[in-house]
Parts: C-alpha cells; structure tokens; sequence
C-alpha cells in the first residue's frame, strides 16, 4: 500500500463526515420554519419609530388588508403609539401594514418590504417610496394588485386625515403598474366602499 493510498485512507473518512455534518446543518437553515430575521426587524423599527418621538400616544387606528375570497378589505383595529407628526403617522401605519395582520386576512405588503421615503405635500398628497421588496410574493392580477393598493391608501387616510390622496413609488421611481395590472401613474384617493362592513 502506498504513502498516497494510506494517507488517502486517513484523511477521506473525516472529509465525508464534515460533509455529512454540513449538509445536515444547511437542511436545517432550508427546511425548519424559523422566525423571518425580516419580521423581527419590522417590529423593531415600528417600536423605533416610536420612541423617536417623545409625543406619541396610544392611539386605535384602523388597518386594511385584503379579503382576497372576499374580494374587498377588511379592517383590523390595534393600538398603536402614534407620533404627533403626520409624516412619522403615515411611516408607523406603513410598518404595521408590512407587519402583517393578526386576524384572518392575507398580507398586504411581504414583510421583505421596506419604506425608502415619505413626502407629505401641502395639498393632502402622500408620496409614498418603497423598496422593490414590495413585489415579492404579490399574488398577480388586477384583483389583488389593486387590494394591495387599497389596503396602503385607506389605511393610511382613515388614521391620518390630512392625507387626501396617495402617490406610490417603487425604488424613488414612478412605475406604470404596481406588477403589470395595477395602474400606479395617477395619485390614488381612499375608496371606503372596498371595506367590509365591521363584524
């Protein structure tokens, strides 16, 4: 048996179970359900945001997410410690809208999602940046991209009334369509008639 034989014989078996040890931590990573690191930081900076600012109260304010069997909004109440700013309001409803909904309703925006900017002009007009993240796991057609964008707009003017109309931008661009239906060129108006009735 030579040198290269022996050594060979020595060194393999370690070198298989190191892979063996390796692949069986990385199907752990894939396959366990573990907490999304992308939540947990949502929460943190909603719980930031909040504390930026020494005048937040406990406020109620009303989300929507979409109904999708039911083809409308439902709201969903909670308490949030809203700041006195308007703009800080709308980027604190924004992240409890990425957070996702508690109760039976679908997402409306992938915790993935982040908000770049928030511009509030003087005529009511919310400009409202997010990340490409956005279009992550969007459910495609008119439908559901158009919930998407309900969801964003009526939640944000039935908890900040100074908020009139909604523009939305993805990545500080203007886009056509939020993902090939939902035409995002004009600014976007509430819509009250796509929210459930409270049950």
């Amino acid at each position: 048996m030579t040198r290269r034989t022996k050594i060979l014989i020595v060194v393999l078996p370690g070198v298989l179970l190191a892979s063996v040890f390796y692949l069986q931590i990385l199907a752990r990573r894939i396959f366990l359900d573990i907490p999304s690191p992308r939540e947990e930081a949502v929460r943190a900076k909603l719980s930031e945001a909040v504390l930026r600012s020494s005048t937040a109260t406990n406020q109620s304010v009303m989300l929507y997410f979409p109904a999708i069997e039911k083809r409308r909004l439902a709201g969903e109440k909670r308490d949030l410690p809203l700041a006195a700013d308007d703009t800080d309001k709308v980027h604190q409803v924004l992240l409890a809208l990425i957070e996702g909904p508690r109760l039976e309703s679908n997402r409306a925006l992938p915790p993935s999602t982040e908000v770049r900017a928030i511009f509030l002009s003087r005529d009511g007009a919310a400009f409202v940046d997010f990340s490409s993240d956005v279009l992550a796991r969007l459910t495609p057609g008119i439908e559901n991209e158009t919930l998407t964008v309900y969801s964003i707009v009526n939640s944000l003017a039935a908890n900040i009334p100074s908020v009139k109309k909604v523009k939305i931008l993805i990545q500080g661009q203007e886009v056509e369509t939020l993902d090939g239906h939902a035409d995002l060129s004009g600014y976007f108006v509430p819509d009250p008639a796509l929210n459930l009735p409270p049950s």
